[in-house]
């Protein structure tokens, strides 16, 4: 997905500010972007040379765990400029907040949450274990909106994140290239439509209600404008794509010098939502604002969000029969260019990242369901494709 350059620079200097804030009232805490690996339990490798840590190692794990994910989820809040999440921090002054309540922005992580969140972290999702010839790897499947307590990798996910030699992600959010090509999102649109003026009226209705700044979603196609709008619904319910899965892993990656790698680019998410023609795009921005006029987006969001936190895999494989989302051929295509078509394009770049070394694939946790999903085209590839049972009480 995409985001504006006005939002990235609003969201970097708030940001930033309140990190200078916190380093003020708690000068023992280290913001800088590198994390020492050897310090950090969740990064560290599995076998240990001190099987039974003292006292002092613990509390020093404890504490480069600690780092890792303020830095993980100050990150996570930086990227969050692809859905404008962190609008409601300039919302006062852009949107009359007399006639439109707004959402709730989401907030750094104070350090009692981080102590919480570590000391209570545990498996959500969806986690398979690869394994072919030797080689070896993970598949996970993320949400792309989040509480801020999911952001804490639980024992398996945190396992395989130690263990892997790569982290592959749909697109990595804190990318510089990528962060280039979302800021031109006019070169990697595709076929985009220009709006009916009714149309048009109703999209920017949709924006104030969300309490988001005019100037931050405009400069991008109207499929990424209800794309963002859409993520936005559940803030009230406490899911904000500030704290998107994909975002806290590709930091974790980043933190500990391991390699990160995108699937994808914008350009091939874009097409994705397009169709390649504009009158598919059209209907996914009608379609998309109508979900959001009729209160139908956020209660689908929160369900997606529960079937997630829960590992429910059988009722995610049921997806279709819930989500409103498949009334027609046309609705159909859409699924198929979303989730089928991504799913084979990315394949040969999943093997070919497996046949290097130990890979952690995380994409959007739709991806893995159905005889199209990446662990059935997988398992027909010759992967020993096995899900990690995972106790999400």
């Amino acid at each position: 997905m995409a985001a504006a350059p006005t939002l990235r620079r609003n969201v970097l200097a708030t940001l930033r500010a309140q990190v200078r804030q916190t380093a003020r009232r708690s000068p023992s805490r280290d913001w800088t972007p590198r994390v020492p690996v050897r310090n950090t339990a969740l990064l560290m490798p599995t076998a240990s040379p001190n099987p039974t840590p003292t006292a002092g190692h613990a509390a020093r794990t404890r504490s480069g765990l600690r780092r890792a994910c303020e830095r993980a989820l100050v990150c996570a809040s930086l990227a969050l400029g692809t859905f404008a999440a962190h609008a409601g921090g300039t919302t006062e002054a852009n949107v009359d907040t007399k006639a439109t309540r707004c959402p709730p922005a989401a907030q750094l992580p104070t350090r009692a949450q981080l102590e919480s969140g570590l000391r209570n972290a545990r498996d959500r999702g969806f986690l398979w274990r690869l394994e072919r010839d030797g080689q070896q790897g993970w598949l996970f499947g993320t949400l792309h909106v989040a509480r801020m307590a999911w952001s804490f990798p639980g024992p398996q996910l945190g396992a395989a994140l130690r263990n892997a030699d790569v982290i592959a992600l749909e697109l990595d959010l804190l990318d510089p290239a990528v962060q280039r090509e979302l800021s031109a999102p006019a070169t990697a649109s595709g076929a985009q439509p220009d709006l009916p003026q009714t149309l048009a009226r109703r999209l920017q209705r949709q924006i104030e209600v969300a309490c988001v700044p005019e100037s931050t979603l405009s400069a991008l196609p109207p499929t990424l404008q209800v794309a963002a709008l859409t993520a936005l619904a559940g803030r009230d319910d406490g899911l904000d794509p500030a704290y998107a899965i994909d975002v806290t892993l590709a930091s974790f990656g980043h933190s500990a010098g391991k390699r990160v790698v995108s699937l994808e680019t914008v350009a091939t998410q874009m097409a994705a939502l397009g169709g390649g023609n504009p009158g598919d795009a059209l209907r996914f921005v009608e379609q998309s604002l109508g979900d959001l006029e009729s209160g139908r987006a956020r209660p689908q969001v929160r369900r997606i969000a529960d079937v997630w936190a829960r590992g429910d895999l059988q009722e995610l494989e049921r997806y279709e029969q819930w989500c409103e989302c498949v009334g027609n051929d046309q609705d159909r295509a859409l699924m198929r260019r979303l989730l089928d078509e991504r799913n084979r394009a990315m394949l040969p770049r999943i093997e070919a990242l497996l046949r290097e070394g130990r890979v952690l694939v995380a994409v959007g946790s739709l991806h893995l369901i159905g005889p199209a999903g990446l662990p059935a085209l997988l398992s027909t590839r010759g992967w020993n494709v096995q899900r990690v049972l995972i106790d999400t009480r």
